[in-house]
C-alpha cells in the first residue's frame, strides 16, 4: 500500500492514465535553484507509522515552483528528500510518494507568473509529515539519480514547447503582415519585414530538426543526454528570439495583452529556465563533449 494506505501503485497508475488524478514532481527547493542536488528537505526513518506499527518516515522541509500541486485532481507529490549522508558535500537523496492532503502538508498560494498562467504552480511545505515505510519509491539513496534521469527525458517536451512557440510566432506574424498595409503596399512586401519573417521561419525549422532528432533517438533506445541538452537549449533560446521578432514586427499590436504574439513572448521566457537553465545545458553539453572524440559526436 502507498502513503496513507488508500491506494496501491497499480490503481494510482490507472488513475493517472485516465486523468482522475495528477501527480507533482517535488525536486526544486527555495535555496537550491540550478543546484538540484542541494536538498535540505529531510525524511527521517522512525519506528511506528501510526497505522500498522511498522517503520515509517517523518518529512520536514519545503519545495518551490512545483507544477500540478494544487489542482482539484492533484493527490500526490513525488518528493525528493535527504535521507542520509552521501559523498562529501552531497546528501543521500531518496524519493517518497507523499499525499498532498496528508497532515502537515501545506500547499502554498499559487504564484503570480509572467507566463504559463494556465499552469498550476505552488510552493509546498512539510511539517512533521508522517508516512508509512511503503512511501519510499525505488531504493533508498537512489532518488537523485532517478530525478536526473527524468530531467534528461523532460528536456524533450520543453524543446517541443519551444518549437510550438516559434511556430505560433511564425504563423501569427505571417497573418499580420499579410493583412496590414504600410506605405501603400502589404507590410510583408517590405524587404526588412520579409527578412524578419524569414528569420523566424529559419529559427522554427532549426528548433524542430534538433527536437525531432533527440526524440527519435529516445524512441529507439539510444542515449540522449547530449542530444536532449542541445535540443532544449537551442529550441528554448530560439523560441525567445522568434517571439521577440514577432512582437517587433507587429509593433504596438505585439505589446498588448489581447494578441497571441504577446502570449508567445511571455510563455517563451520560462523555457530557458525550466528543466535546467541554458547555462546548465551548456555545462552538460561541454561535459559530454569533452569525453568524446569529434568522430563520435552524432549530430
Amino acid at each position: 500500500r502507498l502513503a496513507g494506505g488508500r491506494d496501491d501503485m497499480a490503481s494510482l497508475i490507472r488513475q493517472a492514465a485516465s486523468g482522475e488524478t495528477i501527480g507533482a514532481f517535488g525536486l526544486t527547493e527555495p535555496g537550491g535553484g540550478s543546484d538540484a542536488g542541494n536538498i535540505a528537505t529531510s525524511a527521517r526513518q522512525v519506528k511506528g507509522d501510526g497505522e500498522a506499527g511498522g517503520e515509517g518516515w517523518v518529512v520536514n522541509g519545503a519545495k518551490q515552483f512545483i507544477t500540478n500541486s494544487g489542482t482539484p485532481f492533484s493527490r500526490y507529490v513525488t518528493l525528493f528528500a535527504r535521507t542520509g549522508e552521501g559523498r562529501p558535500g552531497r546528501p543521500e537523496v531518496s524519493a517518497l510518494l507523499v499525499p498532498l492532503d496528508a497532515p502537515g502538508v501545506t500547499v502554498g498560494q499559487a504564484y503570480a507568473k509572467l507566463g504559463w498562467r494556465a499552469s498550476d504552480t505552488h510552493p509546498l511545505y512539510f511539517d512533521d509529515v508522517r508516512l508509512p515505510a511503503a512511501a519510499l519509491l525505488g531504493t533508498e539513496g537512489s532518488g537523485y539519480r532517478e530525478a536526473l534521469q527524468f530531467l534528461t527525458w523532460a528536456r524533450l517536451p520543453i524543446a517541443a514547447m519551444g518549437v510550438g512557440v516559434a511556430r505560433g510566432s511564425l504563423e501569427d506574424t505571417l497573418r499580420f503582415v499579410a493583412e496590414r498595409e504600410s506605405f501603400g503596399k502589404p507590410l510583408g512586401s517590405h524587404q526588412g519585414v520579409a527578412f524578419g519573417v524569414a528569420d523566424i521561419a529559419a529559427m522554427t525549422a532549426t528548433a524542430r530538426v534538433l527536437t525531432y532528432d533527440a526524440a527519435w533517438k529516445y524512441d529507439h533506445g539510444q542515449p540522449i543526454k547530449q542530444e536532449a541538452a542541445i535540443a532544449k537549449m537551442v529550441a528554448s533560446e530560439l523560441a525567445n528570439k522568434a517571439a521577440y521578432q514577432a512582437t517587433q514586427l507587429q509593433g504596438g499590436y505585439g505589446f498588448i495583452q489581447e494578441t497571441s504574439a504577446t502570449r508567445h513572448y511571455q510563455d517563451a521566457r520560462i523555457l530557458t529556465i525550466g528543466e535546467g537553465t541554458t547555462e546548465i545545458q551548456r555545462m552538460l553539453i561541454d561535459r559530454k563533449s569533452t569525453r568524446l572524440n569529434s568522430s563520435h559526436i552524432t549530430i
